[in-house]
């Protein structure tokens, strides 16, 4: 047995003693240095996702030590520093084969369960991990570090999907964990500026430290206007949009310039209202951008070579015994927001 912090039903979490997990002949046994609660897993708390169906062992940005490895795993040994992507995917998959392997067909999740699978996480002693989607931990990388390369990967996905150009005019719609990553990759992408634009000012205080230019609260007076004018008068030449609601989408179409994109990263709300005419007439092009494809190991090397600092979006890091109560104060927005990381 080991001991859990289990979603035992909506809105209640409860740390107790589970069953370990049962390996198969390519899993590795991960014991779990670090897990962080994403606002998906707050999300997914209530569920208002669907995507979070109890009984659930969530968590999916984590780290740990290898402590056993199934019969066919090769090329990995017990005691490894490793961390694993949160994308659980088939290497014989039609997209896997052609380099979309988060898109592959079958995939899985860790610490999800939508109804047709239900994949355990990482909150939790252990995990069970398929060796095909581990990474090496570089030495000088905390297991604190490592947690966060998740969220990084997910914000550098969008950066790669955008196809940037040195010199390209960003905004950042949605400044919360993934939004700030953006931001700080874009700096070291060649973007020629960046503007972020939020609901809350801390968050936006917080945009500006990691390295934003401009910054705007979305409700204020003519934000795409104020936009258009740090643009050349033509617009922003990519938007990411990280929030997933109806108003930060069409906030992010109208901050581009014609023939500009729009990479959607949020995935909150699984409709929204769509500015069909704007985007048709000014031939915009709007990009999804699901999960990580490849981006681990080029996070990893951002952090062993001091490239991007992960520390400043760590609120706090406290055992998992205490999970269930800082799930409480997130989901209710009580005190500082940020990144909180599980210690089993």
């Amino acid at each position: 047995m080991m001991k859990a912090l289990l979603l035992e039903k909506y809105n209640q979490l409860v740390y107790k003693d589970v069953p370990d997990p049962e390996l198969a002949p390519d899993e590795v046994l991960v014991k779990v240095k670090a897990c962080g609660i994403c606002g998906s897993d707050i999300n997914g708390f209530d569920g208002s996702t669907g995507r979070r169906i109890p009984p659930l062992i969530m968590g999916h940005e984590a780290s740990g030590v290898i402590a056993k490895t199934g019969a066919e795993v090769k090329n990995w040994k017990t005691g490894d520093r490793v961390t694993f992507d949160s994308t659980v995917y088939r290497l014989d998959d039609w997209y896997t084969l052609r380099g979309l392997y988060n898109l592959s067909d079958n995939r899985e999740v860790l610490g999800v369960s939508p109804g047709y699978y239900r994949r355990n996480g990482a909150f939790a002693e252990y995990v069970a991990i398929p060796s095909h989607i581990l990474y090496k931990i570089p030495e000088n990388v905390s297991f604190e570090q490592a947690a966060m390369v998740e969220a990084v990967a997910v914000a550098l996905h969008s950066i790669n999907i955008s196809c940037i150009q040195s010199g390209n005019a960003c905004v950042v719609v949605g400044t919360g964990t993934i939004g700030i990553f953006i931001i700080k990759l874009l700096k070291i992408s060649g973007a020629s500026s960046v503007i972020a634009v939020d609901i809350n000012e801390k968050q936006l205080e917080k945009a500006v430290k990691a390295g934003a230019d401009y910054a705007f609260l979305i409700d204020e007076d003519d934000v795409s206007g104020k936009i258009k004018s740090l643009t050349w008068n033509r617009g922003a030449d990519i938007a990411f949009e990280a929030a997933g609601m109806s108003q930060s989408v069409n906030t992010a179409i109208e901050s581009v310039r014609k023939g500009g994109k729009v990479v959607l990263v949020g995935n909150v709300s699984p409709v929204i209202d769509f500015p069909l005419q704007k985007v048709v007439t000014g031939e915009i092009k709007v990009l999804g951008s699901c999960a990580i494809c490849g981006e681990y190991e080029t996070v990893l090397n951002y952090l062993k070579m001091g490239k991007i600092n992960v520390d400043d979006q760590i609120t706090a890091v406290v055992p998992l015994s205490e999970g269930a109560a800082w799930f409480e104060k997130l989901y209710r927005k009580i005190g500082e927001t940020g990144k909180v990381i599980l210690v089993p």
